[in-house]
């Protein structure tokens, strides 16, 4: 049996490795650095690994410990996407963006590069505790759209987004409540579903809503399903709850698990206000990983 403790160093060692990869330098990884690889007879997923590997310090041949670290996360952890896959999200395929600035809010396209590392899904928590990040790249550019606030990205749909809310628009049914709006994909593929009969959207930035009833809703398909309200999410959670009655409520407030883990907490203790309402958020698995 797997010594606990170790598992935790191992956690907090790749941890560590990924951060500050995605934050300082996701796109240091090369075609160029792949190709010499793949030419050998690796794949790209293997040929990408070996070189994060590399530049983390991992000696994957001669270290016992690395070779060990590797085999337990790196083979779990990185993943070659396909374009295709999410191009051909119904979102992406009805929904098209145009590029402009309302206050502080700006809508417009964003790119990963070709072989540029990004967080594509939830922490994967084995049964052992080992906790695998889910990373992902394109072996050709990939086009996002996203919405920044002062000039920082605040709301994507990205591939993360798709994966990570595939469950929350599957449960989704009867009179769905979302607390954040974004871009609009959690309201648009909810809207898609037969078993959804309104889909109230919770949202407190007015230039948000603006850019979203102005450029985005109009292309819904079923926009008569979406009902907007500006609020303070949490005082709208407070005085009203208890007032509605929502099948299904979805929460979407935060940029990611660093931000995510207070508001997180804050929203879970609304749950009492509508008992009968059943409650998914964001992301949840990555952020109980933390708690």
């Amino acid at each position: 049996m797997e010594d606990d403790q170790a598992i935790k160093r191992d956690n907090h060692q790749v941890f560590a490795y990924m951060s500050n990869y995605l934050n300082q330098a996701p796109d240091f990884i090369k075609k160029a650095d792949i190709d010499a690889l793949v030419e050998v007879g690796v794949s790209e997923e293997y040929a990408f690994r070996t070189i994060l590997a590399s530049a983390f310090g991992l000696d994957i041949v001669d270290d016992r410990a690395d070779k060990r670290l590797f085999h337990h996360y790196f083979n779990q952890m990185i993943h070659r996407l396909e374009v295709n896959d999410y191009q051909n999200n119904p979102y992406y395929q009805k929904i098209k963006i145009p590029s402009l600035k309302i206050g502080q809010s700006e809508l417009k396209y964003e790119k990963y590069q070709a072989y540029e590392g990004f967080v594509f899904n939830d922490i994967v928590q084995q049964a052992n505790g080992r906790q695998i990040p889910q990373v992902g790249f394109f072996s050709t550019e990939f086009e996002f759209p996203a919405i920044l606030e002062n000039d920082r990205i605040w709301m994507t749909i990205t591939p993360n987004e798709i994966e990570t809310m595939k469950e929350p628009v599957d449960r989704a049914f009867g009179k769905v409540l979302t607390f954040g709006l974004g871009l609009g994909y959690y309201p648009f593929m909810v809207s898609e579903k037969d078993n959804v009969e309104r889909v109230t959207i919770v949202e407190s930035n007015q230039d948000v809503i603006d850019l979203f009833k102005t450029y985005i809703l109009p292309q819904f398909t079923h926009r008569e399903k979406i009902n907007i309200i500006k609020a303070d999410v949490f005082e709208y959670a407070e005085t009203q709850l208890a007032k509605q009655n929502y099948d299904y409520i979805f929460t979407d407030l935060w940029h990611d698990v660093s931000d995510g883990i207070d508001l997180y907490l804050k929203m879970k203790q609304y749950e009492k206000h509508s008992p009968e309402s059943i409650f998914s958020y964001w992301i949840e698995k990555s952020i109980l990983c933390y708690l």
